[in-house]
């Protein structure tokens, strides 16, 4: 039944209420928990083996495995939230660009071609084919970062979201990204790494956990200036039913790490980062959660 005809554009809108209830949820927490790993341990293993190329060589071909493993994951849980699951192909047949989750997936799609490729070239041919590898690294760190940061332009465009502003989800993304993937390699190299190396990977660790904290309470603080959305937003994490989880996720993925990435470097003993690696991948989850659900609580009728 037609509910209403719009006459300038001959345009029916069959329904138009608000969908009650949270569209996003865990799945695509999922999503973005996965593609900050994915996208991260290819920043991070680029920086290694620039500044650490005789050291770090090892990591060449794990580092692209765990890329290629958590890249699937990011675009499975993608896949399955869509509404038409298996209609996902029409964004490459009949794509809009003007969608963030299109330009998303074609950057995507070109990112996994890229670590296949790697891949290949470092398992079949280890040793000869190292430069192949760090070339295509490179082109590879470039389309990680709009695949970084496509979420952000996706969260952006949700209409009457007002915690989702472009330039701090952005900042966020990225942030996310560095996070992860400093822990992530510090899981992976072990003890492998001497101490100058787990030095500069506490750092990022440590200064990307600031970063994001910061910008975190800014929002947490000021963010009710910008829109009354804003404020009723908050409350949820003020006093809510959010405030605990949203605690625990800023202090497991971002406190806890900054205090023990101090106190390893202070020392000069680096067992602290695992534990600091650990809970900041699982608190990185967490916080993300919060942020991704307390908007959807709002009525927008």
């Amino acid at each position: 039944m037609v509910h209403e005809a719009i006459a300038a554009t001959n345009a029916i809108v069959v329904l138009d209420v608000p969908l009650p209830g949270i569209v996003w949820g865990w799945i695509i927490t999922m999503n973005m928990w996965a593609k900050s790993i994915g996208t991260g341990i290819i920043f991070i293993t680029f920086f290694l083996l620039k500044k650490y190329p005789e050291e770090t060589g090892f990591i060449r071909f794990p580092a692209v495995v765990v890329s290629i493993v958590f890249i699937h994951l990011f675009l499975f849980f993608t896949v399955i939230d869509l509404h038409q699951m298996f209609r996902f192909w029409h964004i490459f047949f009949y794509p809009h660009m003007t969608s963030a989750i299109t330009i998303g997936a074609w950057m995507a799609t070109g990112f996994v071609g890229l670590l296949l490729a790697m891949a290949y070239f470092i398992y079949m041919h280890p040793r000869k084919d190292k430069e192949m590898y760090d070339k295509l690294l490179g082109y590879t760190v470039i389309l990680a970062i709009p695949v970084t940061l496509y979420t952000a332009g996706l969260m952006a465009q949700s209409t009457a979201r007002e915690l989702w502003q472009m330039p701090t989800e952005s900042a966020q993304m990225i942030l996310a990204a560095l996070l992860a993937g400093s822990a992530t390699m510090i899981l992976l190299g072990g003890n492998r790494f001497n101490n100058r190396i787990k030095k500069d990977l506490g750092l990022i660790l440590g200064l990307s956990a600031f970063s994001a904290f910061i910008l975190y309470m800014a929002e947490y603080i000021f963010g009710g200036m910008k829109a009354e959305e804003v404020i009723a937003t908050l409350e949820f994490i003020k006093g809510g039913e959010y405030t605990i989880m949203f605690w625990i996720g800023q202090v497991m993925a971002f406190i806890i790490p900054m205090v023990l990435v101090c106190l390893s470097i202070k020392k000069e003993s680096y067992y602290l980062l695992k534990i600091a690696a650990v809970s900041a991948l699982v608190g990185l989850w967490v916080a993300k959660h919060v942020w991704l659900v307390i908007p959807q609580l709002l009525n927008m009728s």
